[in-house]
Order: structure tokens, then sequence, then C-alpha cells
């Protein structure tokens, strides 16, 4: 867009043209006062429009050219901030394709007597337009992905926790579907507090893993060497009868590992590697006295 009138157009008409964009953006219910204030909505119109301005009047309309790199920007930190506070993405799109109205107006007002050019203009004009939103609704795309990216780890992070039964003994029960990305993470939290807390055994408790197949044995096996690497004795519990079957079907060696049925079981197994027991009150006051 080397020749274009639309950088002039702008610079003699960018108060008129902001304050159109306003109401277009409130006719396509595009405006959430409870999510953004009105002057924040005011500056985000107002360093879009001018920094538009500016990559027009260096000449050229390919927006991934270097002369657009501050509208880029601009666009990608609207869209993740969007992203943030809720924004849906039609309203993050019609923030940018609101503003085909006002120019298309301005257009009309100031080429009407040259109908050749102002169609000329018009479809300059959108065609530019219609890369801005579609590179909004991308930059917004990929902010909603990061978010829930990032709310994901948290849950996983939350659905893992290390549990100090005793001195020297963790546990981690584990309730869902394994897969890769949580085993890392499993792993990572697992070793981390074998570190910190100088742990001779962890009981990894699978009683709320729903299914055991090829893949979550890998799984539970990856960890349980980590673990021994680390110098720690890993204890798998929670075994349950459908889960005994299903592992020696899928032909699962898990002869190296210590399985118990149920915690507790697994729990005893610990105390004794460390040389530990569990009595009751009444049966250590006898044995003392004797």
């Amino acid at each position: 867009m080397p020749d274009s009138r639309l950088p002039d157009l702008i610079a003699r008409h960018e108060a008129d043209l902001l304050a159109q964009w306003a109401k277009a953006l409130s006719a396509a219910g595009a405006t959430r006062e409870d999510l953004m204030k009105p002057e924040e909505l005011r500056a985000q119109c107002a360093d879009l429009l001018g920094s538009v301005r500016q990559a027009l009047q260096r000449g050229g309309n390919d927006i991934t050219g270097q002369g657009w790199e501050k509208v880029r920007e601009l666009l990608t930190e609207i869209s993740r901030t969007r992203a943030q506070q809720g924004f849906t993405p039609t309203a993050t799109a019609s923030f940018v394709f609101s503003l085909k109205e006002p120019l298309f107006q301005r257009l009309r007002s100031e080429h009407a007597a040259n109908p050749a050019l102002l169609v000329e203009e018009t479809w300059s004009t959108t065609t530019l337009v219609d890369k801005l939103g579609l590179f909004t609704i991308e930059s917004y795309i990929k902010a909603r992905e990061d978010i829930i990216r990032r709310q994901q780890e948290a849950m996983l992070e939350l659905s893992t926790p290390v549990v100090k039964l005793w001195d020297g003994i963790l546990a981690l029960p584990l309730i869902g579907t394994l897969d890769s990305a949580r085993t890392q993470i499993v792993m990572e939290s697992l070793l981390q507090r074998v570190v910190t807390e100088s742990t001779d055994v962890v009981i990894l408790d699978i009683t709320g893993v729903p299914t055991v197949d090829t893949l979550v044995a890998q799984h539970l096996l990856k960890t349980v060497t980590a673990a021994r690497l680390m110098g720690t004795d890993c204890i798998i519990s929670g075994i349950r009868p459908q889960i005994a079957q299903t592992i020696v079907h899928l032909g699962v060696d898990l002869t190296s590992v210590i399985t118990k049925s149920s915690l507790a079981d697994a729990f005893k197994v610990a105390l004794s590697r460390r040389d530990l027991m569990v009595v009751k009150r009444k049966a250590a006051a006898a044995g003392a006295q004797a």
C-alpha cells in the first residue's frame, strides 16, 4: 500500500475515527466494562490506530515486515491480556474488525467523487484489517493455549502430592490416568522430595489409578528406576486383583519391584526396612514391665 491515502486519512481524522470505532465496538457487543475499564479500551484503540498509521507511512501493507513490528507486538499483548481477562474469541476479533466501519465511512466521504479510487482504497483497507484480525486471533489462541497449559501443569502438580509418612518414608498416592507428561511431573516432584527429606523408602500407591496398561506400567517402572538411582527403595501398593491379572496378561515384568495390595501393607514393609515397627501401647507397656 505504498501509494495509499489511508495513512494521511487516519492522521487527519484520528480523533473522529477513534470515536466512531468506540461506537462500532459497542454495537458489536465487544465492550465488557466488567472486564476492562472504558479508558483502558480507549487507550488500546488509540495505541493501535496510531501504530497502524505509522506503519503505513513507512510504506507497504505486509504486516510481517519490520515496519509492522510495533503493531504485531501491540496486538500480541492485547490478545494476551484479553485472554487472561476472560474475553471471548469473538469479542477479541471484533476489537480489530470493528475498525472497518469507521474507516469505510471516512473513505466514502473522502472519495465519493472518484468511485474507482474508492473501490481500490476500500479493498486495500479490507485486506489490511483482515490480516490484522487474523493475526490477533492467532495470538489470542496461543495465549489461551499457554494459559490452559499452565493450568494443567498446576493441576497435575496438585494431583501428585508427595506425603511424608515417617522419617525417611514418603508416599505418592496416584489418582487418575498416567501419561508421559504427568509421569515427568511425578518423577520431578518425587525426586526433589527424596533429596530434601533424605528418604530411604518411597511408596507408589496406585489404588486410584483406574487401569494399568503397558504404557502406565512403563511409566511406573521409570519412576521406580529414577528413585533407585537416588539410592531409595520403592514399593508399589494398590495392586488390585484385576490389575494384577492385567499386568500378567501384558507380560510386564515387575518381579524386581516390591508390590503390595494395600498402602497399609506397603507401610509395614517400609517400616521394617528402617528397623521400625508399630505396636499397641498396652503390649509395649507389658513388654517393658517384664
